[in-house]
């Protein structure tokens, strides 16, 4: 049964790596070349929070009781929006010092005794 579990997990990850917009937006910003979109990307939390509100407006005024899973889908991206920028800042911050760390290697080379 564990076994089951663990490989159904699995594939729904993967699934949702692969095919999930937000997913693959996200996973674009990590790249080297992606790091400098992760604090444009945390306006995007701010329409995700927009439609969480509508929708909950909506609930509130008798709508379906579905739509929660909706608003919490909204929530859960806005959150993963909001949080790529300052993990966007610190990953591009320590790829710069390893670039700048190697540059300075190299015009500077160690002779060996």
């Amino acid at each position: 049964m564990f076994r089951l579990i663990w490989t159904a997990s699995v594939h729904t990850r993967y699934f949702l790596r692969r095919y999930m917009p937000t997913n693959i937006l996200l996973d674009a910003i990590r790249t080297r070349r992606g790091l400098k979109w992760g604090v444009p990307a945390m306006l995007l939390a701010v329409p995700y929070l927009y439609v969480a509100g509508i929708l909950r407006v909506l609930i509130e005024d008798g709508g379906p009781g579905w739509l929660h899973v909706l608003v919490l889908l909204c929530v859960w991206n806005a959150m993963k929006f909001a949080i790529i920028g300052p993990v966007s800042l610190v990953l591009l911050l320590r790829v710069r010092a390893a670039e700048w760390r190697d540059r300075r290697v190299a015009r500077h080379p160690v002779v060996a005794a």
